[in-house]
């Protein structure tokens, strides 16, 4: 039997992290074919990734048939996996969503803020073209998106494409059961947190270990110490007793822009004046990353990519994949529509929940209502999706400005129009539905 897995984005950083993935699990999730996608601004990047991605199979003495290409559509053929990792304009891009919105005064984040959202004007149409093709060419394989901003970009897939089979993962979960485990000193197998929320903005309810609740003790260490609670692109900066304790919820990495935006700005613009955006840094891992790939005596993935804010992505893409296909009905954390998981939110909305893993794939857990304490920051943001989602899709430049005024790290109505306008004309080049809607 046959199982084929096509990852588009092949020539990202991340993608000897999946390929590390499939060969761990291949007694369980015989993979016999993987093709790498990418275009062709990535061919070089593409080329390298491929090779590298050869002497690991060669090494791991796995019946794997690899290739990789920049026909897209070629490649997808009898696909039963397709996940999906693309940066539009690239790190470029990114850079301007982070430089851009600093010289406003506003946070620059390339998921957070006024840079998540161009970043989702640029992904959400490229990625509603993927999935006419997966849906036309495999209409049977399961699409894996951890493409950012990746709750609106699973909502917008979900909602306006043909292809329902479509799964949204993120390292965030995975980060914080990880983190936990290091504060319980106890195996991250063994540890399961009762999700709630979105994607970036999900909160840990309860925390258990072998079924036995130890919340209390995970709330205590995080108000009383400065732990490494981050994955590699955010530096914590430590939650007050006080906020731990009356939240009562585990915050994750990515709640310091939304309760703590004075000082992360502050923080933020230090780091820009004194090193560059972040973009920047990465741009000078991922050379240093690639020299290292190019090693023709490495036959592994590097310690190094760990240094990437996104590493365990693939990793975590890698065990649904196992799930599905197994059908092993054990719990992991993905984006997927709400189902009636939390009652405060439309079945259609997408949210970031425990899901039973089956293979006709999630089952949202049941949550109930919205902790009280975050009920209306968590609608505010889901309202704040939606706008995105319809903007990145019509190209309204009035609905562009409804999502600008609705994001809470924006909310200024006398400055969004500079900064929307400035944003709108440096990514330009990846906006064709705004510039339609503009000239006519």
């Amino acid at each position: 039997m046959s199982l084929k897995v096509v990852v588009i984005g092949g020539g990202s950083s991340y993608t000897p992290e999946i390929m590390e993935g499939i060969i761990r699990r291949h007694h369980q999730l015989p993979v016999t074919e993987i093709v790498l996608v990418d275009v062709k601004e990535g061919q070089e990047k593409l080329e390298i990734i491929g090779r590298l991605a050869e002497r690991m199979i060669e090494k791991a003495q796995k019946p794997i048939k690899l290739s990789w290409t920049l026909d897209r559509k070629k490649a997808l053929e009898n696909a039963d996996f397709v996940s999906t990792q693309i940066r539009v304009g690239g790190l470029e891009a990114r850079e301007k969503d982070e430089r851009i919105p600093l010289s406003h005064g506003f946070i620059g984040q390339e998921t957070n803020g006024a840079g998540g959202i161009l970043k989702a004007f640029r992904t959400i149409p490229v990625l509603l073209e993927i999935a006419e093709d997966v849906h036309r060419i495999c209409p049977n394989a399961w699409m894996i998106n951890f493409t950012n901003p990746a709750g609106m970009v699973t909502e917008a897939l979900l909602k306006h494409s043909p292809h329902k089979k479509v799964i949204g993962v993120c390292n965030i979960p995975y980060n914080m059961r990880h983190s936990t485990a290091e504060i319980l000193d106890a195996d991250p197998d063994q540890v399961r947190i009762d999700f709630v929320g979105l994607n970036h903005f999900v909160f840990g309810q309860k925390v258990y270990v072998n079924g036995h609740d130890r919340t209390n003790e995970v709330l205590t260490s995080l108000a009383s110490e400065d732990l490494n609670y981050s994955p590699a692109n955010i530096v914590s900066l430590g939650w007050t007793k006080e906020f731990v304790n009356s939240l009562k919820l585990l915050p994750n990495p990515y709640h310091q822009y939304y309760y703590q935006t004075k000082e992360v700005l502050a923080k933020d613009v230090k780091a820009f004046q004194e090193n560059g955006t972040r973009a920047q840094v990465v741009q000078e891992l991922e050379k240093a990353l690639f020299a290292i790939y190019d090693n023709p005596d490495l036959q592994v993935k590097p310690k190094e990519l760990e240094e990437r804010g996104g590493a365990f992505y693939s990793d975590v893409a890698c065990s649904l994949m196992d799930s599905i296909y197994n059908n092993k009905e054990d719990i992991q954390t993905v984006n997927t529509f709400n189902n009636g998981a939390i009652e405060d939110l439309p079945n259609d909305a997408v949210v970031e929940a425990n899901c039973v893993i089956t293979n006709n794939g999630p089952k949202p857990v049941t949550i109930g209502s919205l902790p009280a304490a975050v009920k209306g920051d968590i609608l505010q943001m889901k309202a704040f999706e939606e706008l995105v989602i319809t903007a990145s899709i019509t190209g309204d430049y009035h609905q562009a400005y409804q999502a600008f005024l609705a994001n809470p790290l924006i909310k200024d109505e006398k400055r969004i129009q500079p900064l929307l306008d400035e944003l709108l004309e440096a990514h330009k080049e990846y906006l064709p539905q705004f510039a339609k809607k503009r000239g006519s």
